[in-house]
């Protein structure tokens, strides 16, 4: 029992001109994900049993569609690749894998063991429409997700909703695990409710990669190739293998952290601005102090009584605003001093003379008189003002 193709063009720009009666699925929208085929006539009739294919029944396939063949509930040929073909009991499955590849074969292969096939139609023969097109626009949120930030070396709390995109891969394995031998189709609001949650469930372990690898909590909306990567990593073995179907893409709208972890950052960037600046933080605490003298003024107590509290408060080790406000003394540039004659006869007032380096001499002062020789007299051995030899004083 196999297909054998008839044509490789656009099945239905012109299967009615040349088919009379055929198997057709209409497109599918992306909230279909399996539809039955129904035999169609070019004028417009169809087959009293869906559920019967006979010996050379025309399939037409279109883009975006994979055919599976079944009888009694078992997949017996498949074709991936677009076009019009014919059915016969006579021949053995074609299995047409198109743009998929080996991972189809596999699956068939898997299918043919279970089986054995025979020259002789089952009872119950349906057509199968798979939709292999990007099933785009699955609504998902999350919340309540620990997340390590580097920035501010703590632990916050983000919650955040997206959008994702995923695929039906392996259709074979779609079909035997998850929508089997349905009466019209099935439908993408059948699997979400599953997939969203072990998404959720996925989210967790893949932020905690982005947080090791130092990735900000507010930089995560801009990093969805990488979570899309790991999250389809943390997924392949449950939803690659176990159903068919891959993350493509993951979009996050919006990504947050909760209320309690925005006053904790709040307060770790009004720690660090304070720091770096003293009269910020003196222009904060003047606040906080004008806000609990007005509140003292209308203390239930007295307004004595609320003011008295705010002394207590202030002399216990309170701020001082003043003190926080004032600007840092600045560095004074050095003085210059007196008047001095150097050794190599330059007059000038810098510690070193400019025209030979040498250093200013210390001031001499007469022991017996107190007469403070001026730079002229430095070298004079006796006092001018009393006579005292200076030389031993």
């Amino acid at each position: 029992m196999g297909l054998i193709k008839a044509f490789t063009q656009s099945a239905f720009s012109y299967i009615g001109d040349i088919w009379e009666d055929y198997i057709y699925c209409d497109a599918m929208s992306s909230d279909v994900l399996i539809q039955k085929g129904h035999a169609k006539s070019s004028g417009g009739g169809a087959n009293k049993d869906d559920n019967v294919i006979t010996q050379f029944s025309r399939i037409a396939v279109n883009a975006g569609q994979m055919l599976i063949i079944v009888e009694d509930g078992r997949i017996v040929d498949f074709t991936a690749e677009q076009g019009g073909y014919e059915y016969s009991f006579d021949t053995e499955p074609s299995a047409f894998t198109g743009d998929f590849g080996d991972a189809l074969d596999a699956a068939f292969e898997q299918m043919k063991k279970r089986f054995a096939f025979g020259g002789i139609a089952g009872k119950d023969q349906r057509a199968y429409f798979v939709n292999t097109k990007e099933i785009m626009n699955t609504r998902f949120g999350f919340g309540n997700v620990p997340y390590r930030d580097s920035e501010f070396d703590l632990t916050i709390t983000v919650q955040g909703y997206g959008v994702f995109s995923f695929m039906i891969t392996d259709p074979i394995t779609f079909y035997t695990s998850v929508s089997g031998n349905v009466a019209e189709r099935y439908e993408k609001k059948l699997l979400e409710p599953q997939i969203k949650a072990e998404l959720r469930d996925a989210i967790l372990p893949a932020l905690g990669e982005l947080a090791k690898s130092g990735v900000r909590y507010d930089e995560l909306p801009s990093k969805t190739k990488e979570l899309t990567d790991i999250l389809r990593e943390k997924t392949a073995k449950l939803w690659k293998e176990g159903r068919g179907i891959e993350i493509m893409s993951i979009a996050l709208t919006s990504i947050l952290p909760d209320d309690a972890s925005i006053d904790k950052i709040r307060d770790l960037q009004e720690s660090r601005a304070y720091s770096k600046d003293k009269s910020m933080l003196g222009a904060r605490v003047g606040a906080a102090q004008a806000n609990a003298m007005e509140s003292a003024a209308e203390n239930t107590a007295g307004a004595v009584t609320g003011f008295m509290g705010m002394g207590f408060a202030q002399n216990a080790g309170g701020v001082n605003v003043n003190e926080l406000m004032k600007e840092e003394p600045k560095p004074k540039a050095a003085s210059a001093g007196e008047e001095w004659v150097c050794e190599c006869g330059m007059t000038n007032t810098m510690r070193f003379c400019p025209n030979c380096g040498k250093s200013r001499p210390e001031k001499k002062v007469c022991k017996s008189c107190g007469f403070e020789f001026p730079a002229e007299l430095m070298k004079m051995k006796f006092c001018p003002n009393c006579g005292s030899n200076t030389e031993g004083q």
